[in-house]
């Protein structure tokens, strides 16, 4: 078990153990991939925002999508962290695993808990994924488990699935 240094990153997509599209060189770190905002909403206003800017109010819930489609192959997990720009405006975002097997785009929810409105910008970079190699596969991948949210686009919102 470890985390997927850049150039592992890159062995796994051409190894097709790993999908990014659209996958951005720039986007790379030294260990995971910073994923870009494609679009923002915000439940409260029932606003959805897929260019230019999207100013969250203080004190006010949002959520973002990933422009990226991510394909997970059966031996890779995956971490969530908010990029520290983010958080040094106050954001705050709490990020779940994302299970080996999952694909689609993300989902990430957010809070603006400063005492002021953020701007938060479609094709900016949002969160930082880090890729770790499980040691064995999994009995059964997010598909067989769950899926709920498999081959998903788009801000999706819960879905109960008891």
């Amino acid at each position: 078990m470890g985390i997927l240094s850049d150039s592992d990153i890159k062995d796994h997509i051409k190894e097709g153990k790993l999908y990014i599209e659209p996958f951005l060189e720039k986007n790379l770190t030294p260990n995971g991939y910073d994923l870009t905002i494609e679009e923002i909403f915000i439940p409260e206003l029932n606003e959805k925002v897929c260019e230019g800017v999207a100013c969250v109010s203080a004190m006010r819930w949002f959520l973002v999508s990933t422009k990226e489609y991510i394909k997970l192959g059966g031996e890779i997990t995956a971490q969530l962290w908010i990029r520290t720009s983010y958080a040094r405006s106050g954001i705050l975002s709490s990020f779940g695993k994302v299970d080996a097997g999952f694909e689609g785009n993300l989902t990430l929810s957010a809070f603006n808990a400063s005492d002021h409105p953020v701007e938060i910008k479609v094709m900016d970079t949002f969160a930082q994924m880090i890729f770790e190699r499980m040691e064995s596969l999994p009995e059964k991948l997010y598909e067989e488990r769950s899926g709920n949210y498999m081959g998903q686009k788009g801000v999706t919102l819960e879905k109960n699935d008891h």
